[in-house]
């Protein structure tokens, strides 16, 4: 059963989105008001994925996101708000997040999302990696701190990754490239390594940092 923490600073929608999972057979396992306590929240109960609002008073979703990366938390987060808003994407897949939704999406594609994530993929959607792209090409995407440079990707691996920041699913990736899905898994253990990220979000905004994909 996928187990599910809510964050949002509002009663009213933390109640309507545990409702709506709950029809849906997921368990909402708690529920936190701003980041600092969604942080303490999630450390406790560990759940399968957090549903995570960008915006909030005090501690906000960016502050959560970031203080879970630097507490090495595995726990992948979904950003669900009301704000459609380039920068604000940027800056939550940069802290973290495994994928990005609007809050005016239906039951069925917050529990696809939410299953999504529990499996181990992540939410990119194409219009997201748009968004990349075009920040990167106007020079909105701000330079990446000093890292070693990448190794060099496999054609088979930069197959992989493009299909991610197209959105594709381990099983879809394994279907479009007639390969195991135990394959794909192992590609793209072997991306994160050679582009030194530690999700395949970041993995997809790396390479489009450094014209892997473009």
């Amino acid at each position: 059963m996928t187990r599910v923490v809510v964050v949002d600073d509002q009663t009213i929608v933390r109640q309507g989105i545990r409702s709506l999972l709950t029809l849906a057979g997921i368990t909402v396992v708690g529920e936190a008001e701003d980041g600092r306590a969604a942080v303490d929240l999630i450390l406790s109960t560990r759940p399968d994925v957090v549903l995570m609002d960008a915006r909030m008073p005090r501690f906000d979703g960016i502050w959560a996101l970031c203080r879970l990366r630097d507490l090495e938390t595995a726990v992948p987060v979904l950003v669900l708000t009301t704000f459609d808003d380039d920068d604000l994407v940027l800056d939550a897949l940069q802290a973290g997040a495994r994928g990005y939704l609007l809050k005016d999406v239906t039951l069925d594609q917050l529990t696809h999302a939410v299953k999504t994530l529990a499996a181990g993929d992540t939410l990119i959607s194409p219009a997201i990696t748009e968004r990349v792209l075009r920040a990167v090409r106007s020079g909105a995407l701000p330079p990446e701190q000093e890292t070693p440079p990448p190794q060099e990707l496999t054609r088979r691996e930069t197959e992989v990754l493009r299909l991610v920041a197209q959105g594709y699913g381990n099983r879809q990736i394994a279907e479009a490239l007639f390969l195991a899905e135990g394959t794909v898994k192992n590609h793209l253990s072997s991306i994160l390594s050679k582009l030194g990220t530690r999700d395949r979000t970041n993995a997809v905004l790396k390479a489009i940092r450094d014209g892997i994909l473009g």
